[in-house]
């Protein structure tokens, strides 16, 4: 029997992936790491037969504990934590060769915004587009002041440092969007938090010039991509080793995970004019911000917004088959504006007066 080891099980990527993963897969004997009793709480409503164990990523003795004991490691949590990134490859090292574990490791494309970062350079447009596939190792190489690098460096060296007994890859999604279905958080973050500042405010805003560009994925067509990569270390990772094949896993097994991309400054008005449809604000209008002043919104709203993270899908459609088949995310501005609205205790028809008018 498969045995799954996930983290992150009620956060919005982890949870939603683990329903898709449930759904495709009851019979996989499944264990998650849960920070509390209401988490596990939470999971256990809705997966009975999933076993819980209680922890967090600083608890590295019990990440290595459960990665040891399992065929494959879904790691869906904070991909920024380097004691637990390497926590978990440990585990899985102790894995013979001939029965390699499989970490699924989840970054973002953040790590694509280092450029306009250094140069404090927002809301400009970047001709820059990076490829998983052709040109995988210009993104297995960035700076280590990218965003997510440092543990993503660790994730790619686990197989060269532990002698193909661990099989790794990387999930690196852009802008999602759409509600989650799993048992805790089912709301992103970029796009709702833009609808949470439009409300607040009473009209769009947009970093500088609003030019910059994000890819973006529906999370149901991001599960997807994770029940196909689980599928495929479940059944032994054989096409890593196709003569002549894209790799899988391992040092080029980098996935984004794309159905296009979007303008920021376009998505601004298009919240915008949602929001005033809907009886939320008075008008249209958006407003440019500068980066310190979108910082004031968002964490990183600088860069969130302002910088360009532009990457092409193409080893997931490619080696995998993978294909995107949700909506756009404009299709998804009315329904991130109610989450917002709701949560704000506004009322429809209700228009929320802009900051410094009369």
């Amino acid at each position: 029997m498969t045995k799954l080891f996930v983290t992150g099980a009620t956060g919005y990527i982890g949870g939603d992936a683990l329903k898709a993963i449930i759904d495709a897969h009851p019979e996989y004997e499944i264990t998650a790491l849960v920070r509390n009793s209401d988490k596990g709480a939470q999971v256990a409503a809705v997966y009975p037969k999933v076993s819980l164990v209680y922890g967090d990523l600083d608890s590295t003795d019990l990440l290595t504990k459960e990665a040891s004991k399992a065929d494959i490691v879904c790691h869906f949590a904070n991909a920024d934590h380097a004691p637990a990134a390497t926590a978990l490859t440990t585990g899985l090292a102790t894995h013979p060769a001939s029965n390699p574990g499989f970490l699924i490791h989840t970054s973002g494309t953040g790590i694509l915004l280092y450029a306009d970062i250094r140069s404090a350079t927002y809301g400009e447009a970047s001709p820059k587009i990076y490829d998983d596939l052709d040109n995988v190792a210009e993104i297995t190489s960035l700076p280590d002041d990218a965003p997510h690098r440092p543990v993503d460096k660790i994730v790619l060296g686990a197989g060269e440092e532990f002698g193909g007994r661990v099989r790794t890859a990387i999930v690196c999604p852009p802008t999602i969007y759409g509600s989650g279905r799993g048992a805790g958080n089912r709301v992103s973050h970029q796009l709702p938090e833009l609808c949470r500042v439009t409300l607040e405010r009473g009209y769009g805003v947009q970093v500088g010039k609003g030019l910059t560009r994000w890819g973006n994925v529906h999370v149901h067509d991001l599960s997807d991509l994770y029940v196909k990569l689980v599928e495929e270390a479940a059944a032994g990772g054989s096409t890593a080793e196709w003569e002549g094949k894209p790799a899988v896993w391992g040092e080029q097994g980098y996935y984004f995970c794309e159905n296009g991309e979007h303008v920021w400054g376009e998505l601004a008005g298009v919240v915008a004019r949602e929001a005033k449809g809907m009886g939320l604000i008075g008008g249209e209008e958006v407003r440019s911000l500068t980066g310190e002043e979108a910082d004031g919104c968002l964490a990183w709203g600088s860069a969130m917004w302002g910088a360009n993270s532009r990457g092409r899908a193409k080893r997931a459609r490619v080696v995998l088959g993978w294909k995107a088949v949700g909506g756009t995310i404009e299709e998804d501005v009315r329904g991130a504006l109610e989450v917002q609205a709701r949560a704000l205790g506004m009322v429809k028809g209700h228009a929320v007066k802009a900051a410094g008018d009369a």
